[in-house]
């Protein structure tokens, strides 16, 4: 009697399974949910940035202030501050900041700045992704010293800076020559080529003939585009 009743038991339990396996074989919904806002995904806390502002960009500073707070306020939705008595631009994030990629845009873009491009330069650096700012020393190059140091900036910049806007056009990029520190502003691809024609100069290259391989390799490039 005990087993007559087992078997159909499990003959039922065998049938609701077969039954069941077309409803588990349809997947459920995808849940829908909405976006995480920037102060949400760093657990709400705030994120904070502070950019030094050197004695000599202190005076430019003041003058473009405007230039520089507005585009960062009211587009990238970032506030931003002048600490006077800490000497730095400081800068955090806010409950309507749209990606929490800004924060770090806007502190380039200030540190750009402040290492001596121009703010209409330097905004590039807010509206497009592939933007950097790379810098080095003339004697990461070459060891130079005295007169020789000189020459070697004079041929950077040439006469009235003839030079250096040559290699800017015909690269696409910004170069900055402050004392021996150069810093280049440009995609990845463009810093490379204005940094090899400013080697070139360094190391002693006449600037005509760094200006036929400049023509040469920009030629090269317009023509992978």
């Amino acid at each position: 009697m005990m087993q007559s009743n087992g078997a159909p038991a499990s003959m039922e339990v065998e049938a609701v399974t077969s039954e069941a396996k077309p409803e588990n074989g349809s997947l459920p919904p995808k849940p829908m949910f909405e976006p995480l806002k920037a102060h949400e995904m760093s657990d709400g806390r705030v994120q904070f940035r502070k950019v030094s502002v050197p004695p000599h960009r202190y005076t430019p500073l003041k003058k473009v202030w405007m230039e520089i707070y507005t585009p960062i306020y009211e587009q990238m939705k970032i506030d931003v501050r002048m600490n006077l008595k800490a000497r730095k631009v400081e800068l955090k994030t806010r409950l309507d900041t749209p990606d929490i990629s800004n924060l770090q845009k806007c502190a380039d873009f200030v540190h750009a700045f402040m290492l001596g491009f121009d703010v209409i330069d330097a905004i590039a650096l807010l509206r497009l992704d592939e933007l950097y700012v790379e810098s080095f020393e003339i004697k990461d190059v070459k060891t130079l010293r005295g007169e020789h140091l000189s020459r070697a900036i004079g041929r950077l910049s040439g006469k009235g800076g003839k030079t250096k806007f040559a290699i800017e056009n015909a690269t696409k990029t910004r170069i900055v020559i402050a004392d021996t520190k150069i810093h280049i502003l440009g995609s990845f691809a463009n810093i490379k080529i204005a940094r090899d024609s400013l080697c070139s100069l360094i190391l002693g290259s006449p600037a005509g003939k760094v200006y036929s391989k400049l023509r040469a390799v920009t030629a090269r490039l317009a023509e992978r585009f």
